[in-house]
C-alpha cells in the first residue's frame, strides 16, 4: 500500500477545472510510484462567505477525474478557512517487485519526461491577466490528464527509478532522483519540452513564481550550469509545477521501444537527458 496527500489554493479561476486539477495532483504521487489509485479523502478549507456551490463545482470536477482513474471518493474533511484550498489523500496498491522509487535510477539509463513545463509561469500569468484562460487551455488540459498511461507503461518495462515533477521543479526533483540514487544527471535544457509561449512569459519578472529562485539557491552548489544555456530556458527548470509529467529513468536499450508504447498510449515523452556517474563538483550539469 502507498500513500500521499497534496493540496493548494486556486490555480485557476474555474472552480470545476481547479478541482480536476487538484485531483491530477494527487494522483500523480501515486502513479510516479507505478502504483494504482484505489481511494482518496476530500481535504478542504473553505470561507463561510463564499457560496457553497463553488465548492461543489471544485468537488464535481475532482470527482471527474477520480472515476476516470477508478478511484473512489471516500469522505474527507472541510474547515472554515479565510479562502479556499483543496486536494485529496489518495491511497493506492503495488506490487513491491514493481515499485517504481526516488532510488532506483541507474548509470546508463535516459532520463524522460512526459509533460511539457512551465505551469508555475502560466498560472502566474493568469492571475496577473496577463494571459487569457483561452491562451492557457492546453496548460490546463495538461494539468488535467493524468499520468496513469506513463505509470503503466513504466511499470510493464520494468523502470525502477522515477519521480512526478512539481512544487520543486524539474530540477529540484532531478535533483532528489540523482543524489536519492548516488548518481549524476545530465540535462540537456533544449530538448526540455516547454508549454506554448512559456519561454515569451518568463521572460516577464512579474510571472515568476518566487520558488524559481528559491529552488534554484537551495540547489546551488549541486549544479553545474554550462554558459551556454539560455537565460530564460534555465529559469523554466525551476519553475514550480501542479500536476507535472512524470520523470523516469529508463534503460537505454527499451528507450526506443519505450517512447513508442508510450505514444500509442497517447503520451508524448521527450528525452531529456542522461544518467551518468557521479561527479564531486556536480550532482546535476545542465547543458
Amino acid at each position: 500500500m502507498v500513500t500521499s496527500v497534496d493540496f493548494f489554493p486556486p490555480i485557476v479561476d474555474g472552480a470545476r477545472e481547479f478541482g480536476a486539477i487538484a485531483a491530477a495532483n494527487a494522483l500523480s504521487d501515486i502513479y510516479a510510484m507505478g502504483a494504482r489509485p484505489v481511494t482518496a479523502m476530500n481535504i478542504v478549507a473553505f470561507a463561510r462567505e463564499l457560496d457553497p456551490a463553488i465548492l461543489g463545482e471544485i468537488i464535481a470536477g475532482a470527482m471527474q477525474v477520480l472515476d476516470s482513474a477508478g478511484c473512489t471518493l471516500a469522505g474527507g474533511h472541510t474547515i472554515e478557512d479565510d479562502g479556499i484550498k483543496y486536494g485529496l489523500s489518495v491511497t493506492g496498491f503495488i506490487d513491491p517487485a514493481n515499485l517504481i522509487t526516488n532510488t532506483g535510477a541507474a548509470v546508463g539509463d535516459s532520463l524522460m519526461l512526459t509533460k511539457p513545463i512551465g505551469t508555475g509561469v502560466m498560472a502566474n500569468a493568469l492571475k496577473g491577466g496577463r494571459l487569457s484562460l483561452t491562451e492557457a487551455s492546453h496548460v490546463i488540459e495538461s494539468m488535467t490528464t493524468l499520468n496513469r498511461a506513463a505509470s503503466e507503461v513504466a511499470v510493464e518495462f520494468g523502470v525502477k527509478g522515477g519521480t512526478d515533477v512539481t512544487g520543486y521543479g524539474l530540477l529540484g526533483h532531478a535533483f532528489e532522483l540523482a543524489a536519492g540514487s548516488k548518481t549524476g544527471f545530465i540535462i540537456n535544457s533544449e530538448d526540455v519540452p516547454l508549454f506554448d509561449s512559456v519561454l515569451e512569459l518568463v521572460s516577464n519578472g512579474s510571472n515568476r513564481p518566487g520558488a524559481i529562485r528559491s529552488t534554484r539557491e537551495y540547489l546551488e552548489e549541486a549544479l553545474f550550469i554550462s554558459d551556454a544555456v539560455d537565460t530564460n530556458r534555465l529559469s523554466l527548470l525551476f519553475d514550480p509545477q501542479t500536476s507535472g509529467g512524470l520523470l523516469l529513468s529508463v534503460n537505454e536499450s527499451k528507450r526506443d521501444l519505450f517512447m513508442k508504447k508510450l505514444e500509442e498510449r497517447g503520451v508524448r515523452a521527450s528525452v531529456i537527458g542522461s544518467v551518468v556517474e557521479r561527479e564531486n563538483e556536480w550532482t546535476i550539469k545542465v547543458e
